[in-house]
């Protein structure tokens, strides 16, 4: 549990997710859109706990294309969130997103960002190595329940606070993650043009 929060709780596409939904929508709906997140990074752990981090090292080209369409993914994303914080700059309200798109976008933010499935990838798979075959599902269960309650975790409070944060906070929260994940998804692309060269 310890790990999967230390893991988890860095500033990531998933958790701006998670906060964007807290901020945008009533608590109930942000909870089964925080349960869509749980979902997918529960799939996530669980496909990387079976080894897919081992393909992943084996096979250059697997990571060039995760690395190459990943990065632009990543930073059609971040666009997405900058040009949100500028839409909720004029408008002054955050607009929740529609179900399906949540539910989308929930997957979108796990699997189209490479350097969530590589890290997760590589360092559970080498984890899952250490472990003798009674240890693998108390561990597994550990993650998925840290996770859990992480992602709630991060919805309850912001739910309950968003109301006293003044309404340019997610704003410029928006403003600067966009930028950053948009620079993420640069640096990605550049890291797959250095593996070719």
């Amino acid at each position: 549990m310890l790990i999967s929060i230390a893991l988890v709780s860095s500033i990531g596409m998933q958790n701006l997710f998670v906060f964007n939904s807290a901020m945008a929508n009533r608590l109930r709906r942000a909870f089964l859109i925080a349960s869509f997140v749980w979902l997918t990074d529960t799939a996530l752990t669980v496909v990387a706990f079976l080894g897919m981090g081992a393909l992943i090292t084996h096979y250059t080209w697997l990571k060039l294309i995760i690395l190459f369409v990943g990065g632009g993914i990543v930073f059609w994303m971040g666009y997405g969130i900058f040009k949100g914080a500028s839409a909720t700059s004029l408008e002054g309200a955050v607009k929740p997103l529609p179900l399906k798109e949540a539910f989308v976008s929930a997957w979108a933010v796990a699997f189209a960002n490479p350097q969530a499935i590589i890290d997760t990838s590589v360092s559970f798979g080498a984890m899952r190595s250490t472990l003798a075959r009674g240890e693998v599902l108390p561990f597994l269960l550990g993650i998925l329940s840290s996770t859990f309650l992480w992602f709630f975790g991060v919805t309850l409070i912001i739910g309950v606070l968003k109301n006293r944060l003044p309404r340019r906070f997610l704003m410029w929260v928006n403003l600067i993650s966009g930028a950053i994940v948009m620079v993420y998804g640069c640096t990605l692309v550049w890291t797959a043009i250095k593996l070719l060269l």
